[in-house]
Parts: C-alpha cells; sequence; structure tokens
C-alpha cells in the first residue's frame, strides 16, 4: 500500500510551511519524520530534457565583471582569497509548466503589481532550511503544485536551489522564474533551501555548509548582490527590497536563519572574491 508514503508527502509538506518558519520566530521547529532515502527521485526523459534546457532558459543574467548596483559585489584587495567559482550543481527541475506558470503571474498581480512570473535582474539571496531529513523529500513537496498549508495560495512553494546533506547541490527552476519561497521577496530574490531541521545541525556539517557558501558567493558575484543582502528567511522583513501589496501579510516572516545563525555564514561568503 501507497497511503504510509502519502500520508508522509503531506506531513513533509506542513513541516515546510512550519520550519521554514512560522511568524513566531523564536518558537523550536517541529516536523514530521521524512522519508530516509538519501538519493534523487528517479529521473524521466522529460526532466532530462528539461535538466539540458534549464540553463539556457536563464536570459536575464548581467556579466558578472560589470557590477550593476551601487554597491559592488566585488570584494577589496586581497587576491589570495577564494575565488567565487561555479560550484557543480545537479539540474533536477521540477515540473514549471503553462498552469504553474499562469498561477505565479497571478500570484505577483495579488502581491506585487507585476504582470509576470519572471524573475528579472534579482538583487536579494534567501537562504532557508527544508525541516525534513531528505532531498526527496523536500523535491516531491516543492514538485506538488498544490495550495501551501500555511497562506493556502497557489502557485505551490519552491525555491530555486535545495543543498542536501552531503553537500550536493540541486537545481530545481531556473533564476529567471520566480519561486514562492518568501512573502514580499518572491519578486526579486533567489531561493535556496538546505536540507536539516534547525540552523545549527546544517552548520556542523562541513560538506553541506560548505556548498552553501560556495553556492551562494557564485550568484552573489553573477549577479552583483551586496553581501549585505544575502539573508536569512528570518531577516526578511527588514530587507530594503521587501515589498508586499497584500496588507495582512506584510509583516509575515518565518524563523529559519535568524540574524545570529547567518552572521557567520554571511562571514564565510564575504570572503570570496568575484572574478575582474
Amino acid at each position: 500500500m501507497r497511503r504510509p508514503a502519502a500520508i508522509a508527502v503531506v506531513l513533509l509538506a506542513i513541516a515546510l510551511a512550519a520550519g521554514c518558519g512560522r511568524e513566531d520566530r523564536t518558537a523550536t521547529q517541529t516536523a514530521a519524520p521524512a522519508p530516509t532515502a538519501t538519493t534523487a527521485p528517479e529521473v524521466s526523459e522529460a526532466e532530462r530534457n528539461a535538466a539540458r534546457n534549464l540553463e539556457d532558459a536563464e536570459g536575464n543574467a548581467p556579466d558578472a565583471t560589470t557590477p550593476t548596483t551601487s554597491q559592488p559585489a566585488t570584494p577589496g584587495p586581497g587576491a589570495s582569497r577564494p575565488l567565487a567559482a561555479r560550484p557543480r550543481i545537479v539540474q533536477r527541475p521540477i515540473p514549471f509548466d503553462a498552469k504553474r506558470r499562469d498561477e505565479m503571474r497571478a500570484y505577483a498581480r495579488r502581491h506585487y503589481g507585476l504582470d509576470s512570473f519572471r524573475l528579472q535582474g534579482p538583487k536579494v539571496i534567501v537562504e532557508h532550511y527544508t525541516a525534513g531529513d531528505s532531498f526527496r523529500s523536500a523535491y516531491e513537496t516543492f514538485a506538488r503544485d498544490v495550495p501551501d498549508v500555511e497562506l493556502h495560495e497557489l502557485p505551490g512553494v519552491c525555491a530555486h536551489f535545495v543543498v542536501d546533506k552531503d553537500g550536493t547541490i540541486y537545481q530545481l527552476v531556473a533564476l529567471n522564474n520566480m519561486c514562492r519561497h518568501t512573502v514580499g521577496l518572491n519578486d526579486t530574490a533567489i531561493g535556496i533551501e538546505h536540507v536539516g531541521r534547525r540552523a545549527r545541525e546544517i552548520l556542523d556539517r562541513p560538506a553541506q555548509i560548505g556548498a552553501v557558501v560556495r553556492l551562494t558567493a557564485w550568484l552573489r558575484c553573477r549577479y552583483a548582490i551586496a553581501l549585505t543582502d544575502v539573508i536569512g528567511h528570518n531577516e526578511s522583513l527588514s530587507s530594503p527590497y521587501h515589498h508586499e501589496d497584500v496588507a495582512a501579510l506584510r509583516r509575515q516572516t518565518h524563523g529559519d536563519w535568524t540574524r545570529a545563525e547567518m552572521t557567520p555564514v554571511r562571514a564565510r561568503i564575504g570572503r570570496y572574491r568575484c572574478p575582474a
């Protein structure tokens, strides 16, 4: 019977909504046990084709050597700093068909006054954790385009990247598509999820946090994003780019990655220099 697995997926969706935090920023995150499998879902031919085309769809990236913000992403002197090179990324796209694109466009109209599902010139990177134990469980939650359990909206929640416990980086969504990961910032932010239930356990996994740092440093340089605009989900309300047209959601945020938890992560990201 498959009912226990289905129940586990539903419970994991609840955990993602609650663990990638409730508005209660101090609450201890809890989640139903996730499937124990750590391998990626079986990939269909359609998914393989989508993966081959995923990066070609990202036509909105400025040249990494020409910063477009008043606060350049390139660090100052220090040639000994590691270079923010593109890390190895496994393409594992979730379905992002015409239906989901239309739902994303309708969401952007309601929340941001934008008639588009496209993410154009991102200015913020938001770090999250999944409140689950495997990449598979996160992937299945994001791939299911159903109303989320917290706000009951479409499209379903998602993130552009998921970093697994072993440091494997998966890309789920093209970087020129919006993803629902942070209220008030989805129109301008790249979302990165880390498999895990608490910031402390992620910080204590060298392979995983190292991959998070390298991925974020590369994205920051690629889009000329200021280090101060690399934030945890819990810091979303303090972002100068935060904008929300739905009045009831203007103070909505989640508990994952507080300022104190993000401080050492930002310090490590800041060590990387952008290509000259």
